[in-house]
């Protein structure tokens, strides 16, 4: 999934929302890191509507222009929610490895090489 699919999918998490206001929301929700274009985020769109994940919920003529509202389908609140817990997993995969790094600078051995411990010291020989 790619990203600005993921932020699309995330903004419509919690209600229906038109392409101005999932700009918006996607803007905020990535603290300024993903700036769709209208061009991108309409095609993104038409991709996860093709894909069943966004249903066109309702229109509306607001000041004599169309607004289409798009909610998440059953199967997108799945993907997103398989895309969530997939990145969790993998943040957390790094945060252990940037942990154990730390740990291995701090005692002067190389990753994975922790010292031996002596005998007689926690978790050695008594």
């Amino acid at each position: 999934m790619t990203r600005p699919a993921f932020f699309v999918l995330t903004a419509l998490a919690d209600q229906p929302r038109h392409g101005y206001g999932i700009l918006r929301e996607v803007e905020e929700l990535s603290d300024g890191e993903v700036q769709l274009r209208v061009g991108t985020l309409y095609g993104v769109l038409d991709r996860l509507t093709a894909d069943g994940l966004i249903v066109l919920d309702r229109e509306e003529v607001q000041q004599g222009r169309l607004r289409r509202y798009y909610r998440l389908t059953d199967d997108g609140v799945a993907a997103l929610d398989t895309e969530a817990e997939r990145m969790a997993a993998g943040a957390g995969a790094a945060k252990r490895r940037i942990a154990e790094g730390r740990r291995a600078t701090a005692s002067g051995a190389p990753a994975g090489l922790e010292p031996p411990t002596a005998p007689g010291l926690a978790g050695g020989c008594a």
